[in-house]
């Protein structure tokens, strides 16, 4: 008998073998024909699978999953992407199936074929996806000989499956999944009952290129991309997330607003036009106040440097791959810079530092390249040339908590300002290539997770992803549409003091290496105003936005009041233009309106000789009518940044006081 432990505590005993389905039987009828699989000490599990010896080793946890349980969507994705692939080969026969993972909200599966699929093909696809649905095919998971699973797949014409074998290791169970009696796939599993449990709720959404095992000097494949949901109705909700994220693209809005560009002899690189710079620079103002109120000094790196200082810190293991490199005539290796923590080290070097210089924060708007490849970048996302918000804290290790926990607070504060909410901070651990020893390891992984307990955050663990030098907490951010964005890290690093010889004299007179803690709130500042562009949908609040007021005259006869009022909100540091064209006024409105101009601020002859002014805000209905005083008020004290506005505050206060 094989003894299973519920969730509410219960436990029940059952014959050896019994399977997921005999356990739900046992509860209820109407469990039994909502079951999909079964989680065992927390491993999802086929519904009919035996419940063997090999398998009952830990606390035999047992669970039943159904179609709500959260677990169930992974499963859901990957089953549809299995009927994808039983689907593409009735339709196109002679095509090979590769590989077919789960991605972020769905599925992919990668086919070998000669003739390229067409967006045609894909509403034929999904239609024999649903009769395979209809079909009801029973799935079922078979152990297979390695040598006989590699000759059968040979001989079905699948030679990628075939190798897929051949590479796994001698230890590695191979199992193979039935769908029918005429199909089936090498998969580890775990896969629903059948196919009708799969559902409805998909969409092939797009097809790509790709290369067998993601290596250009492979053979080029054809991927299918779809999206699968445990109901119509969230399948519903996400289509209509993906039509608001390409309203909102960045890429649309920053030709729209006129903000940038990229061009094919900079692949990665970023023109910013004015505007785009001006929204940058306002950015890095607010960044730079923030970080000199938290006791940061600013500092200027090369952006150069010789290939030596790589190989000392590490990087060029790491990240040798992604450097740029050049040799100079004197036959110098140098590397462009893809990270500034090496040069703040050499910073921090100069001259004997005591402990009570410590901490010292080190800040940089560091200017970083990366090679990324083509098909990775994406607008001002993911680019070759990118700054970092970037800055290192240098301290002794007594003070890791309070400098952690002062981070966190200034992170979320920033967040807060810039209109972000704060979704989840994961817990990276030590990844396979890494620097420095396990003890290393196990005391900066102990520090950080104490340091963030004692900062009141709740981490979610991310194991093997932390950085080479040590763990890190990954900051992540939701946005306007639900979203999820991870920007801001902070990294806690024994391992490049030791590397780059960093030192202090300690209070007893001896020499001791500091804790370096790596930390950026933003990211970088390309991707952060992506991030922002699409979360407000280019209407940027008013502080940021690149064109705060636009001036629009009805008639001629108002442009020198026009003007006048201009001339004022800039001398008032607010960003205005004047729009004199001979134009309707209504034209102008919904040009400056596509352009997400916050404030149209409109005259006329009625309001020159009012001393008023009719605001137009963007996304509203209507105007407001306000004296020429109480606009220029009003407008200033909305432009002003969140940090200058609550210092104003506070400064009021204290004269009041």
């Amino acid at each position: 008998m094989i003894d299973l432990i519920f969730p509410d505590g219960s436990a029940r005993q059952y014959p050896d073998g019994a399977t997921g389905r005999d356990v739900a039987a046992s509860i209820s009828k109407s469990l039994e024909k909502k079951a999909l699989l079964i989680k065992l000490d927390g491993q999802l599990l086929d519904l009919d699978r035996a419940l063997t010896p090999d398998l009952l080793l830990g606390d035999k946890r047992f669970e039943i999953i159904t179609r709500e349980s959260p677990e169930a969507l992974e499963v859901i994705r990957h089953d549809t992407a299995h009927v994808l692939a039983q689907a593409v080969q009735e339709l196109f026969p002679g095509t090979q199936v590769t590989i077919g993972p789960n991605v972020e909200d769905g599925f992919y599966y990668d086919f070998a074929r000669d003739e390229p699929f067409s967006l045609d093909d894909l509403a034929t696809i999904e239609a024999r996806m649903r009769q395979i649905v209809d079909r009801d095919e029973k799935i079922r998971r078979e152990e297979v000989n390695r040598d006989v699973a590699i000759a059968d797949f040979d001989e079905m014409g699948e030679s990628y499956k075939a190798q897929i074998i051949r590479d796994l290791p001698a230890s590695d169970t191979i199992t193979v999944y039935h769908q029918g009696d005429n199909w089936k796939d090498l998969c580890r599993g775990p896969h629903l009952p059948s196919t009708k449990h799969v559902g409805k709720a998909f969409k092939l959404t797009k097809l790509a290129g790709a290369y067998w095992r993601g290596d250009q000097n492979n053979a080029q494949l054809q991927r299918i991309y779809g999206t699968s949901w445990a109901s119509d109705a969230d399948l519903a909700a996400y289509l209509l997330r993906i039509e608001e994220a390409e309203r909102r693209d960045h890429r649309k809005l920053g030709k729209t607003m006129d903000l940038f560009h990229i061009q094919e002899e900079g692949k990665g690189m970023v023109f910013w036009h004015p505007k785009g710079w001006t929204l940058y620079l306002a950015l890095e103002a607010y960044m730079r106040r923030r970080l000199d109120a938290a006791g940061y000094r600013e500092v200027k790196t090369p952006q150069i440097l010789d290939k030596s200082l790589w190989e000392r810190s590490g990087h060029a293991e790491k990240f040798g791959h992604a450097m740029f490199m050049c040799e100079s005539a004197e036959g110098e290796i140098l590397a462009v810079k893809p990270m500034n923590c090496p040069g703040h080290i050499q910073i921090f070097n100069v001259g004997q530092k005591s402990y009570r210089e410590l901490p010292l924060r080190m800040a940089e708007f560091g200017a970083c390249h990366r090679y990324e490849p083509s098909g990775a970048m994406h607008g001002i996302m993911r680019v070759r040339a990118f700054t970092q918000d970037d800055a290192h804290i240098f301290c002794r290790e007594e003070q890791v908590t309070e400098e952690s926990a002062r981070f966190i607070e200034l992170l979320r504060s920033v967040y807060t300002d810039l209109g972000m909410e704060l979704a989840d901070v994961k817990f990276s651990t030590r990844p396979e290539l890494r620097a420095g020893e396990d003890g290393v390891w196990d005391k900066a992984e102990a520090a950080l997770a104490t340091a963030a307990e004692a900062a009141g955050e709740t981490l979610v663990l991310h194991p093997g992803e932390g950085a080479f030098y040590g763990p890190k907490l990954e900051f992540s951010l939701k946005d306007a549409i639900g979203r999820v964005w991870q920007c801001g890290t902070l990294q806690l690093d024994f391992v490049l003091p030791e590397r780059l010889d960093a030192e202090y004299v300690a209070e007893d007179g001896s020499k001791q290496r500091p804790v370096m803690l790596h930390r950026a709130i933003l990211g970088s500042f390309e991707r952060f105003i992506g991030i922002l562009l699409e979360n407000y949908a280019g209407h940027l609040p008013l502080w940021l936005a690149p064109t705060q007021v636009v001036v629009a005259t009805i008639t001629s006869d108002a442009d020198d009041y026009a003007q006048g009022l201009a001339d004022r909100l800039t001398s008032m540091g607010i960003r205005a233009e004047v729009d004199f064209r001979n134009e309707k006024i209504n034209y102008k409105i919904r040009e400056h309106s596509l352009a997400k101009v916050p404030v149209i601020a409109v005259v006329g002859r009625k309001e020159a000789e009012n001393g008023e002014v009719a605001l137009r805000r963007l996304g509203g209905e209507g105007q407001k009518v306000l004296s020429l005083e109480d606009a220029v008020r009003a407008l200033t004290q909305e432009a002003t940044p969140p940090d200058l506005a609550r210092h104003r505050a506070a400064t009021r206060a204290e004269v009041l006081a």
